[in-house]
């Protein structure tokens, strides 16, 4: 590592992350990164901990890595190594006297104690050294590894749709064909898609399965159309034996893929193999769609997904600290199942944010605390009383432009990007139409609205660096509409 120095380079890298990421975000994962040296083709870093090793791969690496290549001009990867620190105090600990929550959310006492204080010891595992499930049996390359039956919390507000979804894994294309499964953000819908996927693929690596955002299946079929290759697309989808669709609202609007989706769906389920939509409203509700679609969503069987109730909150937060090796106290996972009632990515989301204000900080999570932690989320997701104006102005204000800038019609980057996050966000947080979202920037209509949406759902899966920011922005919004 002598012989190379890229330390230089590595400054510029984080000069450029704080520009983009804001001093809150950067201060929480890049001041504990430090530079320990370089081969010709890595940086070491050293980090503190598995998991902040882990979160900062998942978040920033690819993203990190692009930015070196463009100023060393040549692909640099990144090495992470923990640095060994003087041990912690507990983190995260629970109170063995304190009362646990029941399934019926009543409160009871504890009957039994742990042998010593290290049971509630905050502990990380390296997730790369422990076997997983999933490493007996080939990646499905579509699919993700953790979208597993296993992983799926199961409770009343999503029993039928989880045990319609097993019954058709284990015989797909015989029962429940098609499946129509919708609800609304955050509630598990693509977790069920792949898990029926994962769980084929595990048991009949030989069957051919594939899974598509409707927004990629358009993107296909209009370049098909453009390279006069319609014969390999509709070979591609046509001589599948489960086809698992995501998102399949967006053929709204879109007669030729419609036309298309009909012949497909046609092909599959005269030749028994299953087919699996999701989507973010019941087939009744979808509009500009042909007739003879609609009766084809609808001809199985359709089921929607509820927000969870406070026991089935209770036990998914259980379940996540369990699989990230963590112990949360009972009290303080009672007060996020009681305040966040949205969907299972806000759980997700409150879980992760008081794993790493422990792992960074080192206090004890109380429930203060994750009063403090979490008081954003603590609010309640859609606004009424949300203006657009304030989304507007507070992401104008993050990325340096005008709230006239997003109502006009430059098209350049550096505006259409933060326009798009814009009509994203207030269509998460508002209860405004799309149609009403589209009028409140320049008189746009309800389609580009939807399109903005998609750009940036699209989006979130290639960067995952992007929710974060979102977050972020949610929060800022949030305080400003308190303000007023």
């Amino acid at each position: 590592m002598a012989d190379w120095n890229y330390e230089f380079f590595w400054k510029e890298i984080l000069n450029q992350m704080i520009e983009e990421l804001g001093e809150q975000e950067f201060s929480r994962w890049f001041t504990l990164l430090e530079y320990l040296g370089a081969t010709e083709n890595t940086i070491s870093l050293g980090v503190p901990s598995n998991f902040y090793r882990e979160e900062v791969k998942r978040r920033y690496k690819t993203r990190i890595e692009e930015k070196l290549k463009m100023v060393i001009e040549k692909d640099i990867g990144l090495v992470f190594e923990i640095v060994q620190q003087q041990p912690k105090k507990t983190m995260v600990q629970s109170n063995p006297e304190a009362p646990t929550t029941d399934t019926t959310g009543e409160c009871k006492e504890k009957k039994e104690k742990p042998d010593s204080a290290l049971s509630y010891q905050m502990t990380y595992r390296d997730v790369s050294s422990v076997p997983s499930a999933h490493t007996t049996t080939k990646r499905h390359p579509q699919l993700k590894a953790d979208y597993t039956f296993d992983a799926y919390v199961i409770g009343d507000n999503n029993s039928f749709a989880a045990n319609a979804a097993i019954a058709i894994a284990k015989n797909p294309g015989v029962t429940y064909n098609p499946f129509f499964l919708y609800g609304g953000v955050g509630l598990g819908k693509t977790h069920l898609l792949q898990a029926i996927g994962n769980y084929v693929y595990a048991n009949a690596p030989e069957t051919k399965i594939v899974y598509i955002n409707t927004e990629t299946f358009l993107n296909e079929y209009v370049d098909a159309l453009k390279e006069k290759n319609m014969s390999s697309f509709k070979k591609k989808y046509r001589y599948v034996d489960v086809l698992l669709m995501d998102d399949v609202h967006f053929v709204q609007e879109k007669e030729g893929l419609q036309e298309e989706l009909f012949h497909t769906f046609n092909t599959l389920y005269e030749s028994n193999k299953q087919i699996v939509f999701t989507c973010d409203r019941p087939a009744t509700e979808l509009k500009k769609i042909s007739d003879r679609l609609r009766s084809r969503f609808e001809r199985g069987l359709n089921i929607d997904l509820q927000p969870p109730n406070y026991e089935t909150r209770y036990a998914i937060l259980k379940k996540k600290a369990e699989s990230k090796n963590v112990v949360i106290p009972d009290d303080v996972l009672a007060l996020i199942s009681k305040n966040v009632s949205s969907n299972v990515r806000d759980l997700e989301a409150a879980l992760t944010t008081l794993i790493a204000y422990a792992d960074l900080v080192g206090k004890i999570i109380t429930v203060e605390i994750a009063h403090q932690q979490l008081k954003d989320l603590f609010a309640t997701p859609k606004q009424i009383n949300m203006s657009i104006d304030i989304i507007q102005r507070v992401v104008a204000d993050y990325f340096k432009i005008t709230p006239d800038d997003l109502k006009g019609k430059k098209k350049s980057q550096n505006v259409v990007f933060p326009r798009q996050l814009a009509i994203y966000i207030s269509r998460e947080i508002t209860e405004f139409s799309t149609t009403e979202i589209g009028q409140a920037f320049g008189g746009r209509d309800h389609t580009t609205a939807m399109h903005s949406c998609n750009k940036i759902r699209e989006r979130i899966q290639t960067d995952p660096t992007l929710d974060s920011t979102i977050q972020s922005l949610i929060r800022m919004i949030k305080e400003s509409n308190g303000k007023r």
